[in-house]
C-alpha cells in the first residue's frame, strides 16, 4: 500500500495493491511507466469533480503536455467520512484525451 499527499482533501490518499493491480491491468498506459503522475495530480489538480456515478468520490484531473502527445490524467478518490478516522483511497485512474461532461466542479485551478 502507498500514500500519496493531497492538499486539497488536506489528507493522505492511499492506493492498495489490488487498486494498482486493477489500474495496471484495465488502464496499461498509464501503469507503471506513468506511476508518477498518479501523486502530482492529487497534489497539483487542475480540476477536482464530484462524481456523477459515485455518491462519494471526487475525480482529479490533471492536463499533461508531455504525456503521449498531450493527455489528462484522472485519478478518482473515494472518500469514507463516516468511520473514526477518514479514509481516502484510490478506485482507479487513467488517462484521456478529454474530460467527461457531468458532475459537479468543486474547484478548479485558474
Amino acid at each position: 500500500m502507498t500514500f500519496f499527499p493531497c492538499p486539497y482533501l488536506d489528507s493522505d490518499v492511499e492506493l492498495t495493491d489490488k487498486r494498482e493491480h486493477h489500474i495496471t491491468l484495465h488502464h496499461p498506459d498509464l501503469l507503471p511507466r506513468y506511476r508518477q503522475c498518479i501523486p502530482d495530480t492529487l497534489i497539483l489538480p487542475d480540476r477536482v469533480t464530484q462524481s456523477s456515478r459515485i455518491r462519494n468520490a471526487r475525480l482529479f484531473s490533471r492536463w499533461f503536455d508531455d504525456l503521449r502527445g498531450g493527455k489528462y490524467v484522472v485519478v478518482v478518490v473515494v472518500s469514507d467520512l463516516g468511520l473514526a478516522v477518514e479514509r481516502h483511497w484510490i478506485v482507479t485512474a487513467y488517462m484521456t484525451r478529454q474530460l467527461a461532461k457531468g458532475g459537479n466542479v468543486e474547484w478548479e485551478r485558474t
